[in-house]
């Protein structure tokens, strides 16, 4: 639940300004009493409403119920006082954040008897003074009935999305642990053998040295020849390591798209398109980081991928049916587009952005990267 000092309720589709009107509002009707013993009254009212308000969300389950049942009886006594029956919206959001099925479900049913009733009630008694406010109180009664279930469903709908954000993470650092693994493995298969190996070579050629010295030259040489396969096996490990391959970037991203439920289309055709290895490896981080972003924050239904190759220049086009992004925000402030937009200028590229009806974001790299001679690094 929010905390305490959230007296105006937040995500429930209602502009915050409606809400603060709703806070002062009660003062307005308490005012137009014509007496003074009725104008304190609903001051006391108002405090006590508020302040059993705040106790709600700070107590736990055993008192909650108390507090709201003080709520319920302070908006029937100001709609019955003063005609005043908005407290019964901030009733029903309050309700809305109530974890429990049954205990919802009862707070729920009686909250919209007991408005529909007093609005009934006092309709009949002060028709000319409730008349003009009519369509307020058939919104009101709107609020009532369906608020609830919007702040039940959002909260849900946040437990959620929670629950997938910590379940990626918790993948992301499995994924870690296994490429670890994995490369202990690699190095135990490709060097502790071939090392093991020429230990046991080194030893008998010391001693073959003396006694038998062609024999000893043998061993030389298999070490050697052991030593150089060796060492190309750690390069073309290395190698895999650090390069990453764009068609099975491609397949990791559907694979992603899909577990969030999101339908993946991909055009294009990679076996006809010649890509440097750099510029590989930078389209698979950027169509990667792309993807983590429409699952993390699209809420998106679809995902297209579309990739055109030219002879001067290859695009790479991720397109999502997502909410886009707020007009307000900086979009290379987050989301990781500063740093896809760093990578792409390494190899002479750029980034496109469009977000109107979704996210369309667009990779443009030039197909032929001057690139200076690369130096071995074993």
């Amino acid at each position: 639940m929010q905390k305490w000092y959230h007296i105006i309720p937040k995500n429930t589709g209602l502009s915050i300004y409606v809400w603060i009107i709703f806070c002062i509002l009660p003062f307005f009707f308490i005012f137009r009493a014509s007496s003074i013993y009725e104008i304190l009254t609903g001051l006391l009212l108002v405090f006590i409403f508020f302040l059993a308000y705040r106790f709600s969300f700070v107590s736990d389950s055993r008192l909650v119920y108390l507090w709201v049942s003080i709520e319920m009886a302070i908006s029937l006594g100001m709609t019955l006082l003063f005609g005043y029956i908005y407290f019964s919206l901030f009733l029903a959001f309050f309700i809305g954040n109530i974890r429990h099925f049954g205990g919802f479900l009862s707070l729920y049913i009686v909250h919209l008897t007991l408005t529909l009733a007093t609005i009934a009630y006092t309709f009949v008694q002060q028709l000319d003074s409730i008349f003009p406010n009519l369509p307020f109180i058939i919104i009101t009664v709107i609020g009532v009935i369906l608020l609830p279930f919007t702040v039940r469903y959002r909260n849900q709908q946040q437990d959620l999305e929670n629950k997938l954000e910590d379940a990626n993470q918790r993948i992301s650092q499995l994924m870690v642990i296994e490429e670890r693994e994995r490369i202990a493995r690699d190095l135990h298969d490709t060097l502790g053998q071939k090392l093991s190996m020429i230990g046991l070579k080194s030893d008998l050629a010391a001693k073959l040295m003396t006694a038998k010295p062609d024999k000893a030259q043998k061993e030389v040489e298999d070490i050697q020849h052991t030593a150089r396969n060796a060492l190309k096996e750690v390069r073309e490990m290395v190698s895999n390591m650090r390069g990453m391959k764009l068609k099975d970037e491609l397949i990791r991203v559907q694979q992603i798209i899909e577990a969030a439920e999101m339908e993946f289309t991909y055009e294009g055709n990679l076996g006809k398109t010649s890509i440097p290895a750099l510029t590989e490896n930078v389209l698979s981080m950027c169509l990667k980081e792309a993807a983590t972003n429409i699952v993390k924050h699209s809420q998106a239904t679809r995902c297209h991928v579309q990739i055109e190759a030219s002879s001067m220049e290859l695009t790479v086009t991720i397109e999502d049916d997502g909410i886009g992004l707020p007009e307000t925000m900086d979009p290379f402030q987050g989301h990781g587009l500063q740093g896809m937009r760093e990578r792409l200028e390494f190899v002479n590229g750029r980034l496109d952005l469009e977000s109107e009806q979704g996210t369309k974001l667009t990779l443009h790299i030039p197909t032929v990267i001057q690139q200076g001679k690369k130096e071995e690094l074993l």
